[in-house]
């Protein structure tokens, strides 16, 4: 059967043929201005796709829990240090990098040949996390079914349950007056003898709420540590294989179908998520929480620590997505026009508030707990996961008609995650599309949904009954120095190789002319403070190590061994790509470097309307292959 041909449409003053297939692959329409690559449908998708990479589980989980284990209030001094410092300054890079080329996190280093292992190190460091990361995604939509029960399953100890399962402190033994004697006699004695425990003698057993336990001895079937790997938890599987099919289910089309799923769930995480303020703040203790949140309580003395900088560091990384990857693939698909600074300063702003916001639920929760249980704030719960599902669950059993409660709670943690992984996909898949164009223009499908069955199976061992460990593991290492590296090893040749200055003219072709004033804080963060601070920290954190553990478990040396491994494997494409690329290189081996570090033919706005004079006489994106990075046959 022929094809039917739309009328041609005038795409930045150059006529483009397009047909049915073009608006099949889901990328390109008629009314794109980059006919071959696409855009976003309006400027809405791409914010709310942005607010959705960086807004997650994150920030519900992963900021209250390094609050949490980092002092309380006290770790939000250097988060909102490396946020200012450090997570802007990198924001606005990689948005205004990724527009200005219309390129992935790979194909844009045509910018610096010699660090193009960058890019590719920032593609596997979100290829681990975004394994590791629908595997939280299949614990809330196994939270979410278990829902559908009259009463929630972890609102009090059942037959699940051992001894030591109690929503109160229980006395273990104590001392008590009898017949005249002072005797020392274990709790059951003293009430059957009609006694009274004397003040100040009364030792209480080690507890554990319900929420804990339903969460180690149900969901997970934790085993003792990393070396037990046990049994598959076929009921985790099964909940990994969903949300990878809803995820190659809503990609299939590219970006514009991933744009039109959080437009519609965006306003639901909002408001699920004040719900869970306005009810936390109303339970007994809440104060407490929210004073070792924001007041009194905090542990000051946390700030003499690396290992916080570098958790702050991190966590401003991993909410924002900066150093990933993939605030470039989604910028990529912007027009070349869009004002990408003022698009960073919100998405930044509405990530943050949103992060500090959520600690408001939790630690209001966690003060509840610690009220009812007789303990400190700090004592609640021993892991950043235990945040998640223990202490929200603990809170929603106290609520009218918990099961409703319960099911929106878990049902916006499942849109949280997924809108993340939508992001974290697409920059795999963007990957793909740069490096073999013609092949992803006929077989997006078919690749996108062969990434999301790959990530599956190799996501398998993480709903192990030691997958919790391997989930721990990678997110310290991976989720912590790889995206550090990577951020230094940007900004240093940005800056300092490619150019700054040069840099900043590139944006302000499409942002348009700005004053020295306006570029001044910028200048001071991208040439001195941003590189320094994250090197300072990188240096501190890696001499100041310690192995990783999961609340009390120690891993074995192997499982540290692999942790270095992990990282190895995502930064050794740095030296490997920046020595092929100087080996190939013509001349001596001063020219070869010096050629390297010198932006290729075809570096430049992607279509040719937009390149103007600084950049007409570039070789065409589409005729020249030599940016390429390796592939099983050959290198870039």
């Amino acid at each position: 059967m022929g094809m039917l041909n739309l009328p041609e449409f005038l795409s930045c003053g150059k006529k483009k043929d397009f047909s049915l297939s073009n608006e099949k692959d889901g990328h390109a329409s008629p009314s794109d201005e980059n006919a071959e690559r696409g855009n976003w449908s309006n400027k809405a998708d791409y914010l709310l796709s942005m607010v959705g990479y960086a807004v997650g589980l994150g920030n519900v989980w992963r900021f209250p829990y390094l609050t949490y284990q980092n002092g309380g209030g006290a770790f939000l001094i250097p988060y909102t240090l490396m946020l200012a410092l450090a997570g802007l300054p990198l924001f606005f890079m990689e948005c205004s990098l990724g527009q200005f080329a219309s390129l992935g996190p790979v194909s844009v280093w045509r910018i610096l040949p010699l660090f193009q292992g960058v890019g590719i190190t920032m593609v596997i460091v979100s290829t681990f996390v975004t394994i590791y990361y629908n595997v939280i995604i299949a614990y809330a939509l196994y939270y979410l079914f278990a829902s559908f029960q009259k009463v929630l399953p972890w609102s009090d100890c059942f037959s699940w349950a051992d001894e030591f399962c109690s929503k109160t402190r229980l006395v273990s033994d104590c001392n008590a007056t009898l017949d005249g004697e002072i005797i020392h006699a274990n709790y059951s004695f003293i009430i059957s003898n009609n006694l009274t425990c004397i003040n100040g003698t009364v030792n209480y057993k080690p507890v554990q709420f319900p929420t804990e336990q339903y969460w180690n001895k149900v969901t997970l079937q934790r085993s003792s540590g990393l070396d037990e790997t046990g049994n598959i938890v076929w009921y985790l599987a099964l909940c990994l294989l969903l949300s990878w099919m809803i995820i190659g289910a809503a990609l299939f089309k590219g970006i514009k179908s991933s744009g039109k799923v959080k437009r519609a769930d965006s306003p639901y995480d909002g408001v699920m998520l004040w719900l869970g303020v306005t009810s936390g703040a109303t339970l007994e203790g809440a104060l407490d929480g929210i004073e070792y949140y924001i007041g009194k309580q905090s542990n000051i003395t946390k700030l003499m620590e690396a290992e916080v900088w570098k958790d702050a560091a991190t966590q401003i990384f991993y909410s924002l997505s900066v150093a990933w990857g993939g605030l470039v693939a989604l910028s990529s698909y912007n027009k070349f026009h869009n004002n990408c600074y003022s698009d960073a300063i919100l998405v930044c702003v509405i990530n943050c508030v949103t992060s500090v916001f959520a600690g408001f639920a939790i630690f209001s929760i966690l003060g509840h707990m610690a009220f009812v249980s007789e303990r400190h704030v700090s004592e609640v719960v021993d892991s950043g996961f235990d945040l998640a599902f223990v202490a929200y669950p603990e809170a929603l059993s106290k609520l009218p008609v918990s099961p409703l409660w319960s099911f929106l709670f878990f049902f916006m943690l499942l849109l949280l995650g997924l809108d993340s992984q939508f992001a974290s996909i697409e920059t795999l898949t963007t990957t793909i599309q740069d490096i073999y164009p013609k092949v992803m223009k006929k077989l997006r499908i078919p690749i996108t949904l062969g990434v999301c069955v790959l990530l599956f199976l190799l996501g398998l061992i993480c709903v192990t009954q030691a997958g919790i460990y391997w989930v721990n593991l990678i997110d310290h290492f991976c989720a912590g120095w790889g995206i550090l590296i990577a951020a230094v090893l940007e900004i240093i040749g940005i800056v300092y190789i490619y150019g700054g200055n040069r840099f900043i003219a590139d944006i302000e072709m499409m942002i348009g002319k700005k004053g020295c004033l306006f570029w001044l804080w910028w200048r001071i963060c991208w040439f001195f403070i941003t590189p320094v601070l994250l090197m300072a920290i990188l240096v501190w954190s890696l001499v100041t190590f310690s192995p990783p553990t999961y609340g009390s478990v120690v891993y074995p040396v192997w499982g540290t061994a692999v942790g270095w491994c992990m990282i190895i494997f995502c930064v050794i494409w740095i030296p490997i790509v920046a020595v092929f690329k100087i080996v190939k290189a013509k001349g001596n081996l001063f020219q070869r470097i010096a050629s390297c570090c010198r932006p290729a033919a075809n570096w430049g706005p992607y279509l040719e309307c937009h390149r103007g004079e600084r950049y007409s006489h570039i070789v065409d994106p589409k005729k020249e292959k030599e940016h390429e990075i390796p592939t099983v046959s050959s290198f870039v």
